[in-house]
This record gives structure tokens, sequence and C-alpha cells, in this order.
């Protein structure tokens, strides 16, 4: 059956191997679901779930009682005094976007202390001049780059401390970038360094691709609000699409009447049907996440043994779903990516090529055989191209599927 599948027996037997390997690994992992599981579950029940909870508004969406627990619900699990989880964010960067100009206002400064976010906030930065962009409205950005992974505390302090700064940014995860993800522990360090010297700065975290990966939320290490999307971690591959805003009360107040309008925040927004497949999806990311994260242990230590510079290393502290393969040259990445697509559940017989994709200034290679479109907790792997040449691999719902796309994708490199 593998061979039919394209997989050859060289590569069965290394997994084979590996896998014995990487057992202890997969145990924390293991771990690490049960108790978020555990975290869910009791959300679940404290707020009563029931049946009612699944049905549907249309137009207004005034009354909507399964838009309003499922927020609840959120909030709970992700330690935050209240959420915004709404299928009307089109993605984590319609959120982020939001949340930005929900909070600044003109003559405001916001800092990033973790590099340059990811490339498509370069327009609502402004970055990239954009008439629509928050530099067109007024505000502006600095940002102070990690030093070898690390927060630079120092930079950070003497930034801080000279005041005039509405917002910090921090995107936990490396987006295409080189560097490693940020821990929480990290995460929490640089925020107590942060509001020891000024306790008014907003510290707003980039949390996509990171939600249970650990047991602790960025909003339980003393941040003030965090955004992610649903058609990753917290979606569990059955939100259709979505994104969430969590945090102190009245930031995600401010968040809801930047969503809607000034006067009706929260109170409107039709779920038209999604109610289920949110609290379904809530309900099964523990143990996607999970799975997503031993693919990845397993295409990192199987891709080491073959040659290749993955990061983070198997067996190293991870942060996020996501997985690097540094591939030194443009052929192998992109077979890489097309086996990814050829052991995809849908669209298998498609083959990605490079291309200009609006919002990324190098062209593109990304490959998703998936069910919703653009979700990362279903496998895929997409890749700027330019050197080092390297691939962003994340998700898989379940090992086993995810484990069959990685093997695919070697086997394709190796013709």
């Amino acid at each position: 059956m593998y061979q039919e599948f394209g997989v050859k027996e060289n590569i069965i037997g290394l997994a084979n191997e590996v896998e014995k390997e990487i057992r202890p690994i997969f145990e924390e992992i293991d771990k690490t679901c049960e108790k978020n599981s555990l975290k869910v579950l009791q959300a679940f029940q404290e707020n009563h779930i029931s049946d009612m909870h699944f049905n549907s508004t249309t137009g207004y969406g005034y009354g909507d009682v399964g838009r309003d627990a499922i927020e609840k619900i959120f909030a709970k699990v992700l330690g935050a005094e209240d959420s915004l989880v709404r299928g009307q964010f089109i993605s984590g960067t319609h959120a982020l976007t939001v949340a930005l100009f929900a909070f600044l206002r003109p003559g405001d400064t916001m800092l990033s202390v973790s590099g340059k976010p990811y490339d498509t906030l370069d327009s609502v930065i402004g970055i990239e001049e954009n008439a629509s962009s928050l530099k067109a409205f007024g505000v502006k950005y600095e940002q102070i780059d990690l030093v070898k992974d690390e927060f630079d505390i120092a930079t950070i302090k003497e930034r801080v401390s000279k005041g005039n700064i509405k917002l910090i940014e921090i995107q936990r995860s490396r987006g295409y970038s080189l560097r490693s993800s940020i821990t929480i522990d990290k995460l929490e360090e640089v925020i107590k360094v942060i509001k020891e010297i000024d306790s008014n700065i907003i510290i707003m975290i980039d949390n996509c691709y990171c939600e249970f990966v650990g047991t602790k939320e960025p909003l339980q290490v003393g941040a003030d609000v965090m955004v992610g999307s649903l058609i990753k971690n917290l979606g569990g591959g059955i939100a259709p699409n979505g994104a969430y805003i969590a945090g102190r009360k009245d930031l995600v107040e401010l968040a809801a009447e930047r969503l809607t309008s000034p006067g009706l925040g929260k109170e409107v927004g039709p779920t038209l049907g999604m109610n289920k497949q949110i609290l379904q999806g809530l309900f099964f990311a523990p143990s996607v996440v999970a799975s997503s994260l031993k693919t990845a242990v397993l295409a990192s230590r199987m891709l080491e043994k073959l040659g290749y510079n993955p990061s983070p290393k198997y067996n190293e502290k991870r942060a996020d779903i996501v997985q690097t393969i540094e591939f030194g040259n443009k052929e192998d990445l992109i077979k890489y990516c097309q086996g990814i697509q050829m052991g995809s559940p849908v669209d298998s017989n498609s083959i990605p090529e490079p291309w200009d994709m609006p919002g990324y200034m190098d062209q593109v290679i990304m490959a998703a055989g998936a069910f919703t479109q653009g979700s990362s907790i279903e496998l895929s792997c997409d890749a700027p191209i330019r050197p080092p040449y390297v691939a962003f691999m994340q998700g898989g719902l379940t090992y086993e599927y995810g484990k069959l796309g990685v093997l695919k994708a070697i086997s394709n490199m190796e013709k």
C-alpha cells in the first residue's frame, strides 16, 4: 500500500527508525494535550453548552446565545476577561488589523520588540506604502530586533523608559523569518520588564500557530490582549473561517466597535450556522494541535537524518506548530512542497508552482490540499522563493495523515 501511494521502501524504514527515537517526545505532547483537553471540557461544562447553542442567526444577529457562549468559553480557556470570536474576521491578519486600528490613534507609537512582523502586516503598518495603513493615519512604527533569538532587553528598557509608546506588539511565531519562535517563558520575562517601567502600555500578542502548544497562554503571563485565527490551532480543522481577539474587557470592546460599529460592538454579528463548527473545532483543538506537533517532530528528525537543516530540531522545546526546513536549493524546496500537495486529501492531483502572491515581497509556493481554503492547521507547506530556500511546514489533523504527507514529500524529493 505504501508503494502504491508512492512512498519508497527506504523512506518507510527511516520513518520506523525515527518513530522509536522520538517516542518519549510524543509522550510529553500527549500529556500537554490531556491538560488542554481538561481546560476546554471544563469551560464547556461551566457554560452549560446544549443543543440550543448550535442554532443560527442571520441579519443583525441580536440575541445569539450560541455566539455569546462561545466568547465566554474562549475567554475562560485563554485566561481572558472577555473575547471576540467571529466569522466576520476573514483571517488572523484581519483580526490583527482590527485590533491595531482599534487601539491606536493618530500620533500614537506602536513598537514591535520581536523584529518585523509577518509579511502581510507590512501594508497594514505602512512599512509598505499604502493609503489605508496605520502610517497614513499618523500612527508611528518602531521595531527592536531580536538578538540571537532573544529579546534585546537592554534596548527595550531604554526605549520604554523614554515614554510615548501606546502599544507593544509581539509576534510569537517566526513568520517567514529564520528566528526561533518565542516560548511562553521568554514572553513572560519581557512582559515583566516592560510592565515594571510602564504598566499603561498595551502589550498585544500575535499568538497565531501557538495556542495549546503548551499549557499556558500569553494572557496568563501578563499580556493585555492576544489575537489568533480559527483556521489555525483553535479551529481544530473544523471551523470554516474566523478569528478571535481576547484579553482585557475594555480592549475587546474597542475591537468589537471597530469590527462592527461604535455603539453596537459585540451585540451584533450573525453566526450564520457556524456555532457548532466553532465549538466542535475548539473541542478537538488540543488533539489536533498535538497531531500537528507530532508531525513536525517526525519531519524534523527525518529530514535532519537526510542531511537538511530543520528548525526546531526534533528534541528542542517548541512554541508553535511551525516546522522549517532549510533545503539550500530551490529544486528540493519546490519538490518537497509539491510532495506535500500530492499527499493531501484535496487537490492531490494539482502541482503548486511559485507565484506572485498579494501581500508578499517574493514569489511564494504554497501547498495545501485542505478542506478549508488557507487552513494551516491542516497539513500545509509554503515558502518564499529566496535563499537559503526554507520551507515552512505546519499542521496535520491527525498524526497518521501528517506522517503520510511527510513520507510522500520526502519520496517526491528523492526522485
